[in-house]
């Protein structure tokens, strides 16, 4: 990771029986997730960045911004351009919608870094018929919409959300999480985004930070922790890895999408897409079998040679299998979750080379940042 275009977060302190100390650095792009059990001190961090908590012992540089710093420097929330969702809209009941998207915008535009434009964010978010309602007349799911667009016109140099689905019912998390993959993708502004929901991190996230008990575990680009066995990704019964694919053609006459991934070509059933169009792949350990030899014809469309390159004990009876697709193991890496006898009675090894059979294949909509 370069030294430019980066965010650096380094906090440490004790508050009452709490400990934090996390030190990590991520992208001053994309979305990076804070991901961990309730109590985990995913809030803290955000608010530690947000200049809310002011800890002792504290650095924050948002893209060579200096936050915060031992030395005592420290800038507070106000004047740091930061927008923050929260997991209640909180809109302004006495001013209509476009005055609550309003609210907090500067009069001047920032010089160091893109404009947000105030059409742009309304028609992103499909708010423009809601322009002149009270909030009193909006659904939850459009309460939080101009909840986003009211931090995105702030013209923020990060965007902090705080669990901004947890409020919402499974209808409604559903018909946002589109809109917050359009902002992702549109504006070049990075986002820290805390959830307990790791689907949610699959499909919005590039970056992972990993938090148990005010602790860093590990922290990175989401498909490397997903594919490290000494992550405890790897180990959850929904284990899974998100991959980087682009739309290769379109197969009309059976609806499968055909997508170039890292190390080989995929199958999936989908609606139309452009040919060039990027998307994202989820695929389940549970949803990956392997073989010693080529299988030959079966109803399992997508079959790669691939690479051992570890495994793990889950349990007694249980292994996960990480494998490296391409001939050489160069391509993008999977899990595969078998039982210990399967692992044993067909002798794998790491370093072995076997064909991993992909029996299903979850694609997300908007763009995903091409490995490199």
């Amino acid at each position: 990771m370069s030294e430019t275009h980066t965010i650096r977060a380094k906090f440490f302190n004790v508050l009452g029986n709490f400990t934090l100390d996390v030190d990590f650095a991520a992208p001053a792009k994309g979305v990076t997730a804070l991901f961990g059990p309730s109590g985990c001190g995913k809030t803290t961090v955000i608010r530690c960045i947000a200049g809310l908590i002011r800890v002792t012992d504290g650095f924050c540089d948002i893209d060579g911004d200096i936050w915060q710093k031992p030395d005592r420097t420290f800038l507070p929330t106000h004047k740091r351009p930061l927008g923050y969702v929260f997991q209640e809209a909180n809109l302004f009941p006495h001013l209509s919608v476009r005055k609550n998207l309003l609210f907090g915008a500067p009069k001047e535009k920032p010089k160091d870094r893109p404009e947000i434009d105030f059409d742009e964010v309304v028609d992103l978010l499909g708010v423009r018929h809601l322009l002149d309602r009270a909030p009193r007349n909006l659904s939850g799911g459009e309460r939080q919409r101009i909840g986003i667009g009211r931090a995105l016109l702030t013209q923020p140099k990060v965007l902090l959300m705080d669990e901004p689905l947890s409020a919402l019912d499974r209808r409604t998390k559903s018909e946002i999480l589109p809109f917050i993959e359009k902002l992702r993708d549109h504006f070049a502004v990075p986002i820290f985004y805390i959830t307990h929901d790791m689907t949610e991190v699959e499909r919005l996230a590039d970056q992972i930070v990993l938090l148990d008990k005010g602790h860093l575990v590990a922290s990175g680009p989401l498909a490397d922790l997903q594919s490290d066995p000494s992550s405890p990704l790897s180990s959850s019964r929904e284990a899974a890895v998100t991959l980087h694919g682009v739309v290769e053609s379109f197969d009309d006459k059976f609806g499968l999408l055909n997508l170039t991934i890292p190390g080989g070509r995929l199958i999936a059933p989908a609606p139309p897409a452009y040919v060039g169009e990027p998307r994202r792949i989820r695929i389940l350990a549970s949803d990956v079998s392997l073989a010693r030899e080529n299988p030959g014809r079966s109803s399992i469309l997508n079959v790669f040679r691939a690479k051992v390159v570890s495994m793990k004990a889950l349990d007694p009876y249980e292994i996960v299998a990480v494998v490296a697709l391409g001939e050489q193991g160069e391509g993008a890496r999977l899990l595969s979750r078998m039982t210990r006898k399967s692992w044993e009675e067909l002798g794998f090894t790491e370093g072995q080379t076997v064909f991993a059979q992909v029996k299903y294949v979850a694609l997300g909509a908007g763009r995903g940042e091409p490995e490199e």
